[in-house]
């Protein structure tokens, strides 16, 4: 008799339904799950997109001379020293510069008498043409050949290596290295979604770790042609003014784009399952008949505890916040508050 009342008390539970451990049981005996939703709506967002980089001088030139082997007269800097565009850096030994000068001194003063000569036709045109090519060539060389000797700085810089010293045999290392750092770049790596976007003269914030408190102002110089086909990105050159000379190549920096104001969908973060073992996103999406649909989503930034969707949801659209660890596609469910 007491078995009996079990059975009956039992079929009587499954008939009338129960809610325990935040599922529903439904009058058939199947288990329902529980979930909280939240309905979607879009948003104007900031499209403030944020990258980093390395800061690097504009320019980096290594002075040296076309001969291996000559030898350094002198060394007329330091490391550190500031130096502007044509200052005499290096004198190397003179003796070939002196030989080739006095070589063209001399063919200068038999190119005017062979010049006079054929004034009064005692020469033809063609030795004369032929002499002058002869001086003009020998000038070529000798002024490359004084460029060689006497190095100067092709830039406003800073003198940032010396591998020599004064008398030293010049080897296959440059002599000095100058580099230029009013303004200085930063290269950094754009997703391809904004490659319109990007346009020369386009303005970037920068902050650098070593002054937290400043925002450095920065213009877009050069936009990479092409998108690498592995990460999907483009590199752009950013060109920032350091007429103070505070930044320093080497310096890690941070670099804004604003790209304006859109309207976006944005979720929860708690609605947003990370599929295990690849990179993709989804949620959980009501349907009229309260399935649920395991939609795959493309998140933008986040901003606080949301996310931005770029795309997989709609305005309205109403996701699952909590419940979601027993639920497959397809799966009805029951929503609670």
């Amino acid at each position: 008799m007491k078995k009996i009342s079990i059975l009956t008390f039992s079929i009587a539970l499954l008939a009338t339904g129960c809610n325990r451990g935040g599922q529903q049981v439904a009058t058939e005996g199947v288990v329902i799950p529980e979930v909280k939703v939240q309905t979607v709506y879009l948003q104007s967002v900031s499209q403030e997109q944020l990258y980093t980089g390395t800061i690097m001088p504009y320019s980096r030139n290594m002075i040296s001379s076309f001969q291996a082997t000559m030898r350094i007269d002198k060394i007329m800097v330091e490391v550190g020293d500031r130096v502007t565009a044509g200052q005499l850096l290096v004198q190397m030994e003179e003796t070939n510069y002196l030989q080739a000068k006095l070589q063209i001194e001399n063919l200068k003063v038999e190119y005017n008498r062979v010049e006079a000569l054929f004034q009064s036709g005692g020469v033809s045109k063609q030795q004369l043409d032929q002499l002058k090519v002869q001086l003009d060539v020998t000038q070529e060389a000798f002024e490359n050949l004084k460029k060689n000797t006497f190095l100067r700085s092709p830039v406003n810089g800073v003198v940032t290596m010396r591998n020599f010293d004064n008398g030293d045999l010049t080897g296959g290392q440059p002599i000095l290295q100058v580099q230029q750092l009013n303004p200085l770049k930063v290269f950094i790596n754009v997703q391809e979604a904004h490659f319109p976007l990007v346009k020369p003269q386009m303005s970037a914030s920068i902050r650098l770790e070593s002054y937290p408190d400043e925002v450095f102002e920065g213009k877009v110089r050069l936009v990479h042609p092409t998108v690498d086909p592995i990460t999907h990105t483009f590199t752009t050159e950013i060109v920032v003014n350091n007429q103070n000379m505070k930044i320093r190549p080497g310096m890690f920096a941070r670099v804004a784009f604003n790209f304006g104001d859109v309207e976006r969908v944005v979720i929860p973060d708690v609605a947003v399952i990370r599929q295990p073992g690849i990179n993709d996103r989804y949620a959980f999406v009501l349907n009229a008949d309260n399935t649920v649909s395991y939609t795959k989503v493309l998140l933008g930034q986040r901003l606080g505890n949301t996310y931005e969707i770029l795309s997989g949801l709609e305005d309205g659209d109403r996701v699952v916040t909590a419940g979601m660890s027993r639920l497959v596609d397809g799966v009805k469910v029951v929503v609670v508050p």
